[in-house]
Formats: structure tokens, sequence, C-alpha cells
């Protein structure tokens, strides 16, 4: 009997306009947004107050209704999902109606209000002769070596601050009036602004601009320092600070900025390696010298970049090809995860698919001998991703092309779920090492609460031997446990 009157009430909620959970999940949704729905599940543990996952493909849901709007919010939040929406500074009214509803239901929900502010950003050098370079001649001139032709002087840019500035205001004011606060404001920032890169140098050389301002600009590092001042302070004039001004605390961040140890691991697709470039070997790959630039930008959070770059394959001879995306992607987030300071979050943009825009070893050397890249494993990507995790990384930001969702959804989604079973270390917990081995074998890493630690070990060999690691003046014995995380006891281990 109470089994039918359930059964009434049910359909009683159904006539009356409720909505079954399938039914939400089965509403008209964009296709990037349907793909996560469908390549996800709710969060068996739950998430806290930890920051979400980001992923590419939810972003952008168009314009709903507030319902609508809280509907999807709360579908992605039981995924661990961050909702993100993007600001177009082109049409600043529309953007704020497909933003602004999901923002109230992100209110309403007590979560973070996410935002995309790549657009606003774009172009401070907008091809303007204001903006270009100067010959002996007084000719204007650009560097085209980016792929865009309106890479200009770093030193005639202050104009472009004040318009750069006001369009990132126009939200946030925005914001302010309906009474929301953006809590996630990330920017995708990259070919533009003052880049030591590529051809950059010369063209610094031929302009009297560029020669008037750095006196020692035969110097790379001295260049490198003087650019990387200027590419700091206008993404703090006209980006963090109106950001911070209105949303005091908000992260506040962009695309590979992060604090680190003066090297740079990896190189973008529109990078190229010249001479003259200080930098140093390891095997074959040519890691570049970095400006630590983090410090005067004002940002709140940082965003290294792990992608298995195709370039990488040939760098390095390791055999299991695979530890050699698993080695640079480590060295990366190492490199972020031990020097970022505590209390800044690290958002860590991550793909699985190899990068592939050429096979080139990015610094000019003879590519007739590179072989194809092969693909590294999902497994070992999965692996990759829990060692970021007890490496200091607080969340993902999945990257990835519309072909590639569905499986790059399928691959970060669980190992981020799972890790939600150990929130308390993933809250409070503190890396214990930040080694990353430079032969093929086991590599482990780990964060420790209190007199416990959480460890993962990963082998790239058949060895069966503990791992010894020294915590806090004591030994710790990590057996080996595939695909498994374990905690140990500290006040166990022996002095």
């Amino acid at each position: 009997m109470m089994r039918f009157f359930l059964c009434l009430m049910g359909i009683a909620c159904v006539a009356m306009g409720g909505t079954s959970r399938g039914e939400e999940v089965s509403m008209t949704w964009p296709d990037s947004i349907q793909v996560v729905l469908e390549q996800t599940k709710p969060l068996q543990f739950d998430r806290g107050k930890r920051l979400p996952l980001y992923l590419w493909p939810a972003m952008n849901a168009g314009k709903m209704s507030d319902e609508k709007a809280e509907t999807l919010v709360k579908l992605l939040d039981e995924r661990g999902v961050g909702l993100v929406c993007s600001w177009n500074a082109g049409d600043v009214k529309d953007s704020l109606a497909e933003c602004l509803p999901v923002a109230r239901a992100q209110k309403k929900l007590g979560l973070r209000v996410n935002i995309n502010a790549t657009g606003p950003l774009h172009r401070f050098f907008d091809g303007s002769e204001a903006t270009a370079h100067l010959d002996d001649a007084g000719k204007p001139f650009f560097d085209d070596t980016f792929g865009v032709k309106t890479m200009g002087c770093p030193f005639r840019l202050e104009q472009r601050i004040a318009p750069m500035r006001t369009r990132i205001e126009a939200f946030t004011r925005a914001y302010a009036e309906a009474g929301l606060d953006p809590d996630f404001v990330f920017a995708d920032w990259e070919i533009d602004g003052p880049l030591e890169w590529n051809r950059a140098w010369a063209a610094s050389k031929r302009c009297t601009v560029c020669r008037e301002n750095i006196p020692d600009l035969e110097n790379f590092l001295a260049y490198q320092d003087a650019l990387r001042r200027i590419r700091s302070r206008v993404q703090r004039l006209a980006y963090a600070e109106p950001v911070l001004e209105a949303s005091p605390k908000a992260l506040v961040g962009n695309y590979a900025v992060y604090p680190h140890d003066g090297w740079r691991y990896w190189y973008d697709y529109f990078e190229r390696y010249e001479a003259g470039q200080p930098a140093r070997r390891d095997q074959k790959a040519l890691y570049r010298h970095w400006a630590n630039d983090f410090a005067g930008t004002g940002y709140t959070f940082a965003m290294p970049v792990v992608y298995p770059w195709s370039w990488m394959w040939n760098w390095y001879d390791f055999e299991p090809g695979d530890y050699r995306w698993f080695y640079n992607g480590l060295l990366v987030a190492s490199n972020a995860g031990e020097h970022t300071p505590a209390g800044v979050p690290i958002i860590a943009f991550v793909h699985w698919h190899t990068v592939d825009v050429g096979k080139t070893c990015r610094y000019g050397e003879d590519d007739s001998a590179l072989e194809s890249a092969e693909q590294m494993s999902e497994k070992t990507y999965q692996e990759l991703l829990w060692h970021m995790l007890l490496r200091g990384t607080d969340t993902f930001f999945l990257w990835c092309t519309k072909e590639e969702q569905p499986k790059e959804v399928a691959l970060l989604h669980p190992v981020w779920a799972a890790a939600q079973a150990y929130g308390a270390f993933l809250e409070a917990g503190t890396p214990v090492t930040f080694d990353t081995p430079t032969t093929p074998g086991p590599v482990v890493s780990g964060l420790r609460l209190g007199n416990r630690v959480l460890v993962r070990r990963t082998d790239f060999t058949d060895t069966t031997a503990p791992v010894r690691l020294t915590v806090d003046g004591r030994e710790l014995e990590v057996p080996r446990k595939e695909g498994a995380c374990q905690v140990i006891d500290l006040s166990e281990a022996t002095p």
C-alpha cells in the first residue's frame, strides 16, 4: 500500500511540473555540456569546499532562464565540475544575459562564480602603428615570428592599458550592481604583449625605442627581465587589479603564469628557441631560463601547463617511452608545487592527447631523424594526475579540442572523483617530495597530514623492492602497490 502511495505521489509531482534527475540530465544542453554529463558520474565522496574540476567543455552553456541555469549548475556540481562563463567585450549586454543567470545560480547554491576573461584582453598589441617597433629611420615594423603580425614594441603599450582595463571594469561593475562577486577568473592570454622568445630579441635590437629603454640590450637576461616586468605590469593594471578591487577574495590568474625555479621545462606551440637565449641541457631537451614574473602580476592562483607536446618525445631516450611524457609532466608540476607559496592555489592545465603540431625539437636542430611521437598510455596519464595532486596541485583545468572531449573527460574525471576520498589530505596536506627520478623506475609522491602520509607509488620497471622516503627525519618504506594510494603512519617509521 505504501509503495502504491509513493507511486501516486511521484505521478503527482511530474504532473505538477516536477523534474526527475534523469529528465534533468536529458534536458537540451549544448553538445559539449552533454559530453560532460555523459562522461561523468556524481561524486561518491563529498568535495567539501575544495576547488571544483574545470573542463573546457563545461563552459558557455548559452542563454538560460534562472531555473534552467540552476539545474545545470547543480548537475555539474554533483560531479565536482564548475560551470564557467565567458566575458565577451564585443557585446557586453548579450554576454551578461548569458553569464548572470549562471552566476545567480552559483551564488544561490553557495558555489564559486567562474569566469573566462580572455575575451576582454584581446589584444594589447592591436596592430596599430602606435604599438609598433620603430627602426632607425622611424619606420614602424612588427615581429611576425609568433604566427601573428601584430607583435610590437613593449615600451609603446602604455596607452593600451586604460582601454583594456575599461573592458574588464564593464563586467566587474555589472556584477557588482547585480550583487554578485566573481570567485574564479582565468584568462588564456598568450600571444600578445611583450614576449622574449622566437625572434623578439632581434626585433628589439632593431628598435630605437627598445635600445633607449634597455641599455644592456645585448644581455638576454636583461632583455628578458625588462620584458617580463612590462608583461606583468600590464596584466596587473588591466586585469588583476580591477577584478580584485571589485572582488577582493577572487582567484585571478592566467595561462602559464606561476612561480617556478627560474627554468622553463616546456615550449608552447608558438615558441621557438633562438641562439643566445640562456638554457640548460637534459639529454636532448633544452630548458630555457625564465624570469620570475608571477609576483608582479598580482595574481592569486598559479596556472602551470602540463601537456604532452609532441616534440618532447624526441627530447629523451627513456624506455619505456611512457616515462618520457611522465618525466616532463612531473618536472613541470613539481616546479610549480615546490615554488608556489602556501595559500596560493595551483590550478593546472592538463591534456592527454599528444599535442602534435609538428615534429620539431623547438630549437632549430635537424628534424630529419626524429621519431613520430607515441601516444602516452591512459594508465600513465592518470598516474601523472595522481602525482600532481600529491605534489601540491589543487585542481585541474582540462583543455581539449571538440573531437577530443569525450575521451579527455572520461580519463580525467575518475581520478578527480576518486581523489576526493582523501579530502583532508588535499585540503591541508604538505607535499613530502618533489624529486623526479632521471631514470625510469619507481616514482613516489605524497602529502603529509599530522603523523600520516598519503603516498602513491608508480613503477616503470619490474622492481618490487620498497622505496625508502625520508620525511621529517624518519624513513618510510613504500611498498609497490599498483594503481592505489597508501596511507602510512609516520609514527611507526624508522627514525
